[in-house]
Order: C-alpha cells, then sequence, then structure tokens
C-alpha cells in the first residue's frame, strides 16, 4: 500500500473508531452491552460501512452483525462434477475466510477494544475492491454482539450465537436487574428462544466450509511498546474460568446487633477478595479478579445479608487454571463457614487454553515480516472470541500495540501509523492467502 493510501486509510479508520466510540448506553462514557439500544445503533452504523465496502449485511437473531463477500468463484464449475461429455454440472462452493471481533465493550470502555477487529477488516477489503482485487474465496466480517460478559458475567455470548453453540444454560443467566438471556434474545429477535437456539444452530457455518478466523486486537498489555513494535503474532490464548460467589447469611439492623452475633455476608466477601488477591500474586503467572460486587437491598442501616462476587481466573495452562479455581472456592467456603455463613459458587464460563492454528499464524507472521521486518510471538492473558470460533475453524490474531498497555479504560489508545501498519499485515495476508488458495 502506497504511503499516501496508507495514511489516508488510517485517517479513516480512525475517524471511524471514534464515531463508533460516541454511541453508548451510559452518557459521558462509552458503554455498549449485550442486546442493548446503544448495539442496535452501532449495528447500524457499521452495517451502513459494510454496505460501503460492497459486503452483503445480515442480522442475526442474537445481534451478530454479518457482512459477507461472495468469492470471484462464486457460480463456477467444479470439475468433478462435469459429465463425461462437457455437462455444466454444479457450481463449486468456496470456502469462507472470517474476520471480526465484537462490538460490545466494558462499562466505560476505550474505543479500540473489540471495535478494532470489525472496522479494520472493513477498511482493508474496501482497499482490496477499490486495486480490482477480488479473492477467490468468500470473506464475512463479523461484528459479535457480545464478548465481555459485563450484562450476564458470562463472555462470548455473540460467537457462541453465531457458532451454534450456545445452549439452554445460557438462556437462563439473568442480569442485575434479574432479566435473562433467553428474555433479551425473546426482546430483540421476536422469537421463541429455543427457536432461535435451533435457527442459529442450523444457518452455523460446517468447518469444512471455512478457511479460517482472524482476529486483530489490541494486545492490553506491555509487550509490543516494550520491544518497539507495532504489531505482533498471537500463540495461544490462555485458560481462563469465571463465576459467581454468592455469600448469604443474615440481615439486621446495623445499630442494634453486637459484632460478635453478626453474620455479615459483605464482610465474608470482603476477606475472600483480598485472599484471592494474594493468593494470586504468590502463583505467577496466575491473575485472580473480582470485578463486581452486588449487594441485594443494600443500605446503610442495614447489616448485608447477601454479596455476590464475580471471580476471574486465568492461566497459561489448563490444569494450573482449573486446581486454582478449586483451591479458591475450597477457601471462600472456609470463610463462610468461619463466619456462620452459606455459599454457593456458580460458574459462568470456562474455557481451555487455546492455541492458534500452525498453517494461519505461519503465513501471518511473513505478512508482519513483510510489512514490519520481524514479528513477535505473544501469548494472550485476555479471552477473545477466538477461544470459541477455534471449535469450528482454525484461528489466527493479530495484536496492535496500545499505550502504556491499557485496556478497559477510556484512555485505551493505538496510534494511526501503529493502525496503519495492522492495515498493510492484513491486506498482505489476505492476498497471500489468495495467492496460496487452490484455484
Amino acid at each position: 500500500m502506497a504511503a499516501r493510501s496508507l495514511t489516508s486509510h488510517s485517517r479513516l479508520l480512525v475517524r471511524r473508531l471514534d464515531e463508533l466510540g460516541r454511541i453508548s448506553d451510559e452518557p459521558g462514557e462509552l458503554t455498549r452491552t449485550f442486546l442493548s439500544p446503544a448495539m442496535e445503533r452501532a449495528n447500524h452504523l457499521v452495517g451502513g460501512w459494510m454496505r460501503e465496502a460492497g459486503l452483503v449485511v445480515r442480522e442475526d437473531s442474537v445481534g451478530n452483525l454479518i457482512g459477507r463477500l461472495e468469492s470471484s468463484r462464486a457460480g463456477s464449475p467444479d470439475p468433478a462434477a462435469l459429465g463425461g461429455k462437457g455437462g455444466v454440472g454444479r457450481p463449486r462452493p468456496a470456502k469462507t475466510l472470517l474476520l471480526g471481533s465484537h462490538l460490545d465493550t466494558v462499562r466505560n470502555a476505550g474505543r479500540f477494544d473489540g471495535a478494532l477487529g470489525v472496522v479494520l477488516p472493513i477498511v482493508a477489503l474496501a482497499e482490496l475492491r477499490r486495486r480490482g482485487v477480488v479473492l477467490p474465496f468468500a470473506v464475512e466480517v463479523l461484528g459479535f454482539s457480545e464478548e465481555e460478559g459485563v450484562r450476564f458475567a458470562s463472555a462470548y455470548l455473540g460467537s457462541k450465537g453465531y457458532a451454534g453453540k450456545m445452549c439452554a444454560a445460557d438462556l437462563k443467566l439473568r442480569d442485575a436487574d434479574r432479566v435473562s438471556v433467553g428474555e433479551a434474545i425473546r426482546g430483540w429477535s421476536r422469537g421463541a428462544p429455543a427457536a432461535v437456539l435451533r435457527r442459529n444452530a442450523a444457518r452455523a457455518p460446517r468447518p469444512q466450509q471455512l478457511l479460517g478466523y482472524l482476529e486483530v486486537h489490541i494486545e492490553q498489555g506491555p509487550v509490543l511498546e516494550d520491544r518497539k513494535l507495532a504489531v505482533g503474532v498471537v500463540s495461544a490464548i490462555a485458560s481462563q474460568t469465571r463465576g459467581r460467589l454468592t455469600f448469604r447469611g443474615q440481615a439486621g439492623h446495623a445499630g442494634t446487633t453486637p459484632m460478635s452475633l453478626r453474620r455479615d455476608a459483605l464482610a465474608g466477601a470482603a476477606e475472600f477478595v483480598l485472599l484471592a488477591e494474594a493468593f494470586a500474586a504468590a502463583r505467577s503467572p496466575l491473575v485472580a479478579t473480582v470485578g463486581t460486587i452486588n449487594i441485594p437491598s443494600g443500605a446503610a442501616n442495614v447489616i448485608p445479608g447477601e454479596a455476590a462476587l464475580s471471580l476471574d481466573v486465568r492461566h497459561p495452562n489448563d490444569a494450573a487454571c482449573n486446581r486454582a479455581v478449586a483451591q479458591l472456592v475450597a477457601q471462600a467456603k472456609r470463610i463462610a463457614r468461619r463466619r456462620r455463613l452459606a455459599l454457593t459458587w456458580q460458574p459462568t464460563m470456562t474455557h481451555r487454553a487455546t492455541p492458534c492454528s500452525r498453517t494461519l499464524t505461519a503465513s501471518l507472521i511473513r505478512s508482519v515480516r513483510a510489512v514490519q521486518g520481524r514479528s513477535l510471538s505473544l501469548v494472550s492473558g485476555a479471552g477473545h472470541d477466538g477461544v470459541v470460533m477455534a471449535a469450528l475453524t482454525p484461528v489466527a490474531m493479530l495484536f496492535v500495540r496500545c499505550r502504556d498497555g491499557l485496556s478497559h479504560h477510556p484512555d485505551e489508545y493505538a496510534a494511526p501509523a501503529d493502525l496503519g501498519v495492522a492495515l498493510q499485515v492484513v491486506i498482505d495476508f489476505l492476498l497471500r492467502l489468495a495467492k496460496d488458495h487452490p484455484s
């Protein structure tokens, strides 16, 4: 890509990320959650950009935005199906490459996490269209409706819906307002949730129809900045478990109940929060995070009778992650017994460590070296939609440097020059894949 074209496309990408970043459910901050009004507006905006790039756009029944670009081989005859006397035969279907990420955000988010992986492929495909390049495989750009797990404390609802992996247990999860996933889907798609799942499973692409999945994402860490590199290639995504611990005691009057007779659920939860921090700090590279605490019917003059907290545990090794979760839950039970509290543990999401495809990653590394000169391999401590997509097709990931490694924060930032490098890499990757694709 020429320098002038690189600059113009980088600027376009920045403008679009800025525009998308103004679509929020909360005034004064960026927050978009699963099947919210802001998600509907975001899909409308990004869908328009997809159409400008020549993609055919649809939205599935769980809110995923899907833009499809057919291949140059659409409708070409399949030689294996040709008759012995020159019959026409059936068209040979082209395989599909998936490119994407998520359009939901954490609360008070930055504008790059997730959105970059949806908007950048659209800009890259528009540039190929400008050049007159028609790929020999189909492409789908995916804007998943949920990855962050903010509304229902369970991540990947969007990609699970697209891949036909959403199950009945997912439908029963409830948000802070006691609205279930099933009820949210019914309101969005005007269909019965069970029927929605069956329809999505029937429409999900089959592995034999796919070439793979590529996700572009900011690094969310400091390594690329430390190595003075714009982009790097992900080798694997770490193992992760999320869940909800609920301590239950006895609500009571804050002024009349002696300290020795209290069964304070929040005090038990607070003790566990500090224990989890110390536990993980002593077992690097394990990380454990309590990100939310909910006190139903909490009041300044009432002893908390219930406290529900989220727990997020991650480790590059599956066995180590599972072992840490079991140990932390056991410690929570000890705290509960000593404080005369009841405790329940509800896992809401678990995924194994996910290796990236050797073949796709090797091609991506060649593209990074062609554009940047050298490549760096990274393990992602953050979870990504690639975790779900890996059960469907080979996956690859490109990380883009972000300032100070900061993410899940309004000051999250990737420089236009680095975005330009990522654009060049993705375009080179698409062209490289097209060259190697069997005709």
